[in-house]
């Protein structure tokens, strides 16, 4: 029985191609090891910014060094981009995949696996959603569902699942490889879409992402058969035993009045989102070709409120683009307050391949895009701190979805909440061995601890009410009510 390793780097799309590979080949038949041991190691990359793609050429050479004996495929973004270039000088590798290639990844292990000398390329894109066979039964007979990854493991989580529903991106922002190494977008079938929903729900997940590079736009390239996302979005919303419904991640441009009332009239759907703002100066998002301004941006936010008064908000931030000056950077830092974002991914602005920004004059100097960078994330820290400190006291209702460490509530000070009789029961719950430590989210995505006794018999998927009694610096704990 040959056996794999998957290691994945990148975005969340990357994880869940990753998982669709690993549940497809123990399907097959193939086993899953550990790196130093597979026959077959299976790279999914990222080359978005430049450090993920170095960490994958490093791990090339790591892989040389550990497992000589295994065959390496490299997918995804580098893959695309660097084609069988990477055989130059990685004899190991013998299979490169593409975005739209990650498809025939089963088929293509089983072939190299029965003839040594054989080396494969699928680097072509397609024009339509490159639908993946099988799609539908490959949870079948599998009792535990295979990591797919070694950073991002799903292993004892068995509430949430991704449903790619697009892939690719047309909006060619300039900073951006996505359509370069994705290609131009490509809705799935809304008919697929449902049908996947269908089988996670079946086999008892029940906190769905729809998932894409720019998800709101599903369906404007008429290759699916849904005519608008937002009636996706409530086809999947209506499906029974869904608990909890995300969106992954839409683009505030693409973003129109209906999706926004979604939030208003769909409980199911989570009020958190994640709204890429990129920059705050409206000279840098023109430069960047993102279609919208601050003031639109934030006009898109208010309605968001409006709608549901209670939804969380995270981002994408770029600092340091060409020509960025302070008086810009202080644009980005005023719309991430005036926002008030809980999280952000934040990165310093470098060049990559074939983009119109790396062909820009006026590049930051790197220790300016440090310093930058430093100051966005001390003051990110203290939204992200204040968000969480907000929701002490707070009633809410906690998906259970692994058990965890047990949390110390001795911890708890008396200034964290104002009700001594909740520190109180919570320090005597800490002291029962007839008890389980879980962990779970709430409804806008904090990671609750909270520990519960074993005659009340929940389980994963459940939803526990919890009132939280204090605020760890990236998490929350709760007492069960």
């Amino acid at each position: 029985m040959p056996s794999f390793h998957c290691i994945t780097y990148g975005c969340q799309m990357n994880v869940n191609d990753s998982a669709w590979v690993a549940r497809t080949l123990v399907k097959m038949g193939w086993k899953e090891s550990g790196m130093e041991t597979a026959d077959f190691i299976f790279i999914n990359t990222c080359s978005v910014r430049e450090k993920p793609q170095h960490k994958v050429l490093s791990m090339l050479g790591i892989i040389r060094e550990t497992n000589p004996k295994a065959s390496v495929a490299v997918a995804g973004c580098v893959a695309q981009q660097m084609g069988e270039k990477l055989w130059e000088k990685n004899a190991h590798v013998r299979l490169v995949l593409g975005s739209d290639g990650i498809a025939h990844a089963p088929e293509a292990f089983e072939k190299i696996a029965k003839d040594p000398k054989l080396r494969l390329s699928y680097l072509k894109f397609t024009k339509e959603f490159p639908n993946r066979n099988p799609e539908l039964d490959f949870f079948k007979n599998i009792p535990v569902l295979p990591t797919g990854t070694v950073e991002e493991s799903t292993k004892g989580n068995d509430t949430r699942a991704f449903v790619n529903i697009m892939q690719g991106c047309n909006n060619f922002c300039a900073y951006c490889i996505v359509p370069y190494t994705r290609g131009r977008q490509k809705s799935r079938p809304a008919s697929s879409v449902l049908a996947e929903c269908r089988e996670w729900l079946e086999r008892g997940i029940c906190d769905l992402t729809l998932l894409g590079q720019n998800v709101n736009a599903y369906g404007k390239d008429n290759a699916g058969d849904t005519p608008h996302f937002v009636e996706l979005l409530y086809e999947v919303a209506k499906l029974d035993g869904l608990k909890r419904l995300h969106i992954v991640t839409p683009h505030p441009r693409d973003f129109c009045d209906a999706t926004v009332n979604a939030y208003k009239e769909l409980p199911v759907l989570a009020p958190r989102l994640h709204l890429p703002l990129q920059a705050g100066s409206n000279a840098i998002l023109e430069k960047m070709g993102r279609g919208y301004t601050n003031h639109d941006f934030m006009r898109l936010v208010d309605k968001l409120r409006s709608a549901r008064p209670d939804i969380a908000l995270s981002t994408d931030l770029i600092v340091g683009f060409p020509t960025e000056t302070e008086e810009d950077f202080q644009e980005t830092l005023r719309i991430m307050k005036e926002a008030d974002f809980i999280a952000s991914f934040s990165f310093i602005y470098s060049d990559r391949p074939n983009t119109r920004a790396s062909k820009m004059q006026d590049k930051i100097n790197p220790k300016v895009g440090l310093d930058r960078l430093n100051r966005l994330m001390e003051l990110q820290n203290e939204l992200g701190e204040k968000w969480l400190k907000s929701r002490v006291g707070m009633e809410t209702d906690v998906l259970l979805e692994a058990k965890s460490a047990k949390p110390k509530y001795s911890e708890i000070k008396d200034n964290d909440i104002a009700v001594e009789t909740i520190k109180s029961a919570a320090e005597s719950l800490n002291g029962d061995s007839d008890a389980t430590s879980w962990q779970g989210h709430d409804t806008w995505g904090n990671t609750v601890n909270l520990i519960i006794p074993n005659r009340l018999n929940y389980k994963a998927g459940d939803i526990a009410p919890v009132k939280i009694v204090t605020a760890k610096k990236h998490s929350l704990l709760g007492e069960l009510k």
